[in-house]
């Protein structure tokens, strides 16, 4: 019989035979907010759509960008109100193209992770030299201009190439957003050691929501409401990660983040949650006894 071809970076464990282990607080659900904060080229490259249209695309173009001008504003007014941290996903570029925009995250203490150069192209559509260059290029601007190195990464698109997580760890990151495979966090084998995967969603995630599938905000707002309570109450047997991405080009929007702000103002209001960042999620399983690690690939 055919066997068929395997990534090789985890094995297969089912979330009910794990070993055990709390969040802060004797919490069981950890919540984070994905904030992806986008640049995209003028006038070629990737980005999502309103319509069909063809280049110069000042329709689409302009529609992105009021994420950085004006909905990013607005998301981050929220976040204040609520007293919530987000784990803001960046494209290097904002440094020079909104420079306002990266000292406000800068400001409020956010944790940056890198997501690439520019929204406008793949991870993966270089050889490795240029992915690596690509790589080290992000975590060496945002070092330079936070004072720190990035410690995870999301890609472009979630485009990574056969190579990628092994360039990740090989380039400093401890953890990768790219794989949506548990509600935990896990490890994957890299040529260079382990790297942690902190599960970032595609289904609670308002691009493949609010623009793949044309959903309306209002049940796009109830999901997350309907995702808290039912992870929350999931959490009893095992302890969880809740992500819920966002990008201010959308959830921005003047009538979608009056929804947004009354789905996050009622599972705030539950408690019995850690609201955190990615980033603190992994110093939080590297301080719990350490789990077995995959071994190295070969």
């Amino acid at each position: 019989m055919h066997i068929l071809n395997s990534h090789d970076r985890f094995d297969y464990a089912p979330i009910t035979g794990r070993a055990d282990y709390a969040w802060p607080d004797g919490n069981r659900l950890a919540v984070y907010i994905g904030f992806n904060v986008e640049h995209f080229e003028f006038g070629g490259g990737l980005g999502a759509k309103l319509a069909p249209s063809s280049e110069p695309d000042v329709l689409n173009y302009a529609w992105r960008e009021y994420g950085n001008r004006v909905g990013a504003w607005r998301c981050l007014d929220l976040f204040d109100r609520l007293d919530i941290p987000v784990g803001a996903l960046i494209n290097t570029a904002l440094y020079d193209h909104a420079p306002q925009l990266m000292a406000a995250l800068r400001q409020r203490g956010d944790e940056i992770i890198g997501h690439g150069h520019t929204n406008a192209q793949r991870q993966n559509s270089t050889d490795e030299a240029g992915e690596r260059a690509l790589i080290a290029g992000c975590s060496q601007r945002i070092g330079q201009m936070e004072g720190q190195a990035p410690r995870g990464w999301l890609s472009p698109w979630i485009a990574e190439s056969a190579a990628t997580p092994d360039l990740l760890r090989e380039c400093g990151y401890t953890y990768t957003l790219n794989w949506c495979h548990d509600d935990q966090p896990t490890l994957l084998r890299t040529r260079a050691g382990s790297l942690w995967s902190v599960p970032y969603p595609q289904e609670l995630n308002d691009i493949p929501m609010l623009v793949a599938r044309q959903m309306d905000m209002l049940p796009f707002a109830r999901m997350i409401e309907d995702q808290f309570d039912e992870m929350l109450h999931q959490s009893a047997g095992q302890p969880l990660v809740m992500g819920i991405a966002l990008h201010p080009y959308l959830v921005g929007q003047p009538y979608r983040l009056k929804l947004l702000r009354q789905a996050l103002q009622a599972i705030r209001r539950r408690g019995q949650a850690w609201w955190t960042t990615p980033g603190r999620i992994v110093e939080h399983m590297q301080a719990l006894a350490a789990p077995a690690q995959p071994p190295h690939r070969p």
